[in-house]
């Protein structure tokens, strides 16, 4: 530190200012602490400490992520699979029941059905499963169909109607029971 007898001649010399300012800057300098030499090659090192430290724990998150990501694709595609085996299923028993629907005429009763007048086997078929019936009728050609339809009763003629385009509509599921 100056001192006093010292600044004041300072005083003297300077002019008051000056020697304010001098003071000033003397009493800051003896305030601030040297700021120690930081070495650059030591701040790189520790920079790379940092990043080798996790380094191993972001690419842990990164692989827990990208499973998290693929085991939800995963149960994606599984609901997706289970989905079309169901509707798989819904068509096979929908083909199967169709075929044995068919299957049920073909037993001779057609060409029975075939040799009849229409109003005979309108009768006859009035007291027969409705199913049978259908299955019956859809063998026969479309005129003798027809004729035997039209002498039939009337409601029971309208549900072998439906059983009927039900069989041939490829959209038909177990869920609509034609009977």
């Amino acid at each position: 530190m100056i001192s006093i007898v010292s600044s004041r001649r300072m005083l003297t010399c300077l002019g008051l200012s000056t020697a304010a300012l001098l003071l000033s800057l003397g009493a800051a300098a003896a305030q601030e602490a040297p700021k120690p030499v930081v070495d650059p090659a030591s701040s790189q090192d520790e920079i790379r400490q940092f990043c080798t430290n996790i380094a191993d724990p972001a690419r842990d998150q990164r692989y827990l992520l990208q499973k998290q990501e693929l085991e939800k694709l995963q149960s994606d595609v599984d609901q997706r699979i289970a989905t079309m085996d169901k509707r798989k299923a819904e068509y096979e028993d929908w083909l199967k029941r169709r075929d044995d629907f068919l299957k049920s005429a073909d037993l001779g009763l057609v060409d029975i059905y075939k040799n009849m007048k229409p109003d005979a086997a309108a009768a006859s078929l009035n007291d027969v499963r409705t199913t049978v019936a259908a299955a019956i009728i859809m063998k026969l050609s479309a005129r003798q169909s027809s004729l035997i339809l039209a002498e039939m009763d009337a409601k029971k003629a309208a549900v072998i109607t439906n059983i009927i385009a039900s069989a041939s509509d490829p959209n038909t599921s177990k869920s609509k029971d034609p009977s």
